[in-house]
């Protein structure tokens, strides 16, 4: 490998969400943090090499997005998942839920509903709620770990008039999966159908498995493209969330149009100097980096499956098809969400999601992070054997 991903870095008193909240968020400091979607691995150094190179120059004032960057994004979605999308057809927000909630603005009225597939990243609810939109339900199909979306329980919801899109998860954070040609082709049409516009995250497009791929939702037809509003970031991929860079895309001119005055109305769409170059070199330099990343993320989730099938009966996991955060169902120890956060924290000194936190669907399970160097994996799952055993 030519990148180390075996690298310890203290990460301790540096304002990390992900380190310097675990008292306050836990109870403990000394805990070992795999909760917050935010990788251990050093950003890369190209884009660490950009930012310098930015800051050289004296003068950190107001900054634009120039046409090599949206160039630059454009062409990552051409080579990467086979996406041809003209610059013009690219936006920006500083956040994927500021884009969920900007959406919101632009395209739904007060009471209007906004259909979720829980289990499923708990700020769509928030930002929902937030937002006095009607938040609706359409609960993932589990069986054995596995899931899939609800179809039939879709198109009720969608017959609602006062429904006016749903927020999908491509890939699905936290339950892993890369949903498939046929699935999405399937979403499209029950939309289509109602009116219903889709609002894909696809934030963790680039986190894809082997051999699973992302698809794009909006690029499978003309009328994908003409229903669906896309968010992307290379904050997940290139562990760059701090910098606050994200980008919108949409095929359908109208909806880039409203999109874009509703950016404008809310004084949301300046971003800043270093993430508009971070994002660029990201997406220039960053496909070999890319590739070893996934190679060794592939590695972690293989220990941990590994792992859990040798030494953990009472824990199940489905491998993950995408993302570096993987979905462990602990139902069978029998625990109420008070015990497993004493098994876990003050028994194992991990600090993990709980599943009740992204919605129905998600009691009786924990979300674990990965992205992180193969020494502190190892630990932890040894620390979960040690107190396993115990019970």
């Amino acid at each position: 490998m030519k990148y180390d991903f075996d690298k310890i870095i203290e990460r301790k008193g540096t304002a990390s969400v992900k380190y310097d909240l675990v008292e306050e968020l836990y109870g403990r400091e000394d805990l070992l943090p795999m909760w917050v979607a935010d990788m251990d691995f050093e950003t890369p150094y190209f884009i660490r090499e950009a930012i310098a190179e930015r800051l050289a120059h004296p003068v950190l004032g107001y900054g634009i997005r120039p046409q090599s960057f949206f160039e630059a994004v454009a062409l990552w979605l051409d080579k990467r998942h086979n996406w041809k999308v003209d610059p013009r057809e690219i936006s920006f927000s500083p956040g994927v839920v500021t884009g969920l909630y900007l959406a919101q603005k632009a395209f739904s009225q007060n009471g209007d509903a906004v259909v979720v597939q829980p289990p499923v990243y708990f700020p769509f609810f928030i930002t929902v709620n937030k937002n006095k939109r009607k938040l609706v339900y359409n609960q993932l199909i589990e069986n054995e770990g596995y899931y899939k979306m609800d179809f039939d329980d879709l198109e009720l919801k969608l017959k609602d008039v006062s429904t006016k899109m749903i927020f999908i998860s491509n890939p699905h954070n936290p339950v892993g999966r890369a949903w498939k040609k046929d699935e999405l082709e399937r979403l499209v049409e029950l939309c289509y159908e109602s009116n219903t516009l889709i609002i894909s995250d696809e934030i963790h497009s680039d986190l894809i498995l082997k051999p699973h791929k992302h698809i794009p939702v909006a690029s499978l037809s003309e009328k994908a493209a003409e229903i669906t509003l896309t968010l992307m970031a290379p904050s997940k991929t290139f562990n760059m969330a701090g910098l606050s860079t994200s980008v919108v895309i949409a095929k359908n001119p109208r909806l880039l149009k409203k999109y874009n005055e509703m950016l404008e109305a809310t004084h949301t769409g300046q971003g800043n100097v270093f993430g508009t170059v971070a994002a660029e070199a990201a997406y220039r330099c960053g496909a070999s980096w890319l590739d070893e990343l996934m190679d060794y993320i592939g590695g972690n989730v293989d220990f941990v499956s590994d792992f859990i099938k040798e030494n953990l009966p009472g824990i199940k996991m489905q491998k993950t098809e995408a993302t570096y955060l993987l979905w462990l169902d602990v139902r069978a120890l029998g625990m109420n969400s008070k015990q497993l956060k004493e098994l876990f924290v003050n028994k194992a000194g991990l600090a993990l999601n709980y599943g009740e936190i992204f919605g129905p669907g998600g009691k009786g399970f924990v979300r674990m992070n990965v992205g992180a160097p193969r020494k502190l994996i190892v630990e932890a799952m040894e620390r979960i054997g040690r107190v396993c055993k115990t019970l």
